[in-house]
């Protein structure tokens, strides 16, 4: 087992099963690169307190670029026998620059990195998220505008409603998306990232110090996006884990949405409705049925929306009665997050594409058109533009098709003196011009 950094306290050695129960490496190895931010401001925080030496403070640096370099290169290994990956970082530097790593430590508590990586790391990945937002938007920007003079049946409680643009029906989920990606922005710009927390009662190093240090690192690093603080209340910050939810908030509203949307895509692309056909390599076959064409992208889409919100629950619940300030508990917020983050950016790189590949199939389309009481409501309005007040004109309408679906005559082929026992001013011409859409 790997070096920890408590224990002088204890006399017996930790339970191996407790121990192998407890860690977290496994998963926090993706903040790494988050911690190693907070090491560097730590140690120019130091520096500026002259609790290390500039010599002492170059060596510290040279070995957290180090692992840096590795971490964005992808040659960064974390060592599975390290309690967490603040443990394993700090045994890293130790073994290239010996035990000078003792100072590297001081004032400083797990507690504090822990919150500073993790909200560094949603920033980051909301700002990512965006993009792949963004991208979805071009797509479905891209699926309006080919079909632009395209109509639909509309639908409510899943029953044929009003015709509409199918660009109108694409652009009910660039508005839900646009909302998401308003969401993301005022998280990206309204989370703040705090240090000098210490583990709950805030670290001696001088506010002064912390706040050169913030400054040197963020220009160096190239993170002037992220906003570093001192922060305002210690004990609020380290037990702090409501960015966390809020960011599983929006990433539930996004899959809620893409759900909607798979939905959507699977139910008309089916033979009963057949308005849509969906592209071959995002889809797969049947082991035992030759002819099947399956929408397994858009249910898997449909089947994590029930993970992505228990990773949001999870969270609440494991928070609700926690006294202050930090806990064990707390270490399980990780996995839910992770989970969610990689779940959402997958569905919505592959959504991009998958969306530009979407046929509509005008034969299908058509002939769903071609059912007159689509046109119900507009023949409603036309009669309350004559004068009638909406209640008869609704009456009048809804009597007209109760007679067509009795005598099993179309609308259009209703006598115009039929049509006048409505209403004086219903003709044949008048229905054609309606279901053409050449009134109103």
């Amino acid at each position: 087992m790997s070096k920890k950094l408590w224990g002088a306290r204890f006399k017996k050695k930790m339970d191996e099963a407790l121990e192998e129960f407890s860690k977290s490496i496994h998963y926090d190895y993706k903040l790494a690169i988050y911690d190693i931010y907070h090491s560097l401001i730590h140690v120019e925080a130091l520096a500026e307190e002259k609790i290390v030496s500039p010599k002492e403070k170059e060596r510290l640096i040279y070995a957290l670029e180090s692992i840096l370099r590795d971490i964005k290169k992808g040659r960064f290994k974390f060592d599975s026998g390290s309690e967490d990956i603040h443990t394993d970082i700090q045994n890293k530097v130790e073994k290239k620059i010996g035990r000078v790593t003792y100072k590297l430590h001081t004032f400083r508590s797990r507690n504090e990195q822990i919150v500073f990586d993790e909200k560094f790391y949603c920033i980051e990945e909301a700002e990512r998220v965006s993009c792949f937002v963004k991208d979805v938007l071009k797509s479905l920007n891209y699926l309006a505008r080919r079909h632009k003079n395209t109509f639909v049946p509309g639908y409510t409680h899943t029953q044929r409603a009003q015709v509409v643009r199918f660009s109108d029906y694409v652009g009910a989920y660039l508005a839900m998306l646009k909302r998401d990606l308003h969401k993301l922005d005022y998280f990206i710009k309204n989370t703040v990232v705090f240090v000098k927390s210490g583990a709950l009662a805030g670290s001696p190093v001088s506010k002064a110090s912390y706040l050169k240090a913030i400054k040197k690192i963020k220009v160096k690093y190239g993170k002037k996006n992220v906003r570093i603080q001192i922060t305002p209340n210690s004990l609020d910050n380290v037990s702090d884990r409501d960015f966390i939810i809020d960011f599983l908030h929006i990433l539930s509203l996004i899959q809620m949405h893409l759900s909607r949307m798979a939905e959507d895509f699977v139910l008309y692309s089916t033979q009963e409705f057949n308005f849509l056909d969906l592209p071959e390599e995002f889809c797969t076959g049947s082991s035992l049925m030759p002819h099947k064409k399956n929408p397994d992208f858009l249910e898997l889409v449909r089947g994590y929306t029930g993970k992505i919100y228990a990773n949001l629950v999870s969270l609440l619940v494991t928070m609700k009665g926690l006294p202050l300030t930090y806990n064990r508990d707390m270490q399980l917020d990780k996995e839910p997050l992770f989970s969610s983050v990689e779940v959402i950016k997958s569905e919505l790189q592959i959504m991009a594409k998958f969306i530009k590949g979407i046929k509509l199939k005008s034969g299908a389309i058509k002939n769903a058109l071609s059912d007159e009481k689509l046109y119900a409501t507009e023949l409603t309005a036309f009669l309350v533009y004559k004068g009638t007040s909406f209640k008869e004109a609704h009456n009048i309408v809804g009597k007209l098709i109760r007679y067509c679906e009795n005598t099993a005559v179309t609308l259009k082929d209703v006598p115009e003196s039929v049509l006048k026992r409505f209403h004086k001013d219903l003709s044949p011409l008048i229905i054609e011009k309606i279901v053409n859409r050449q009134v109103l």
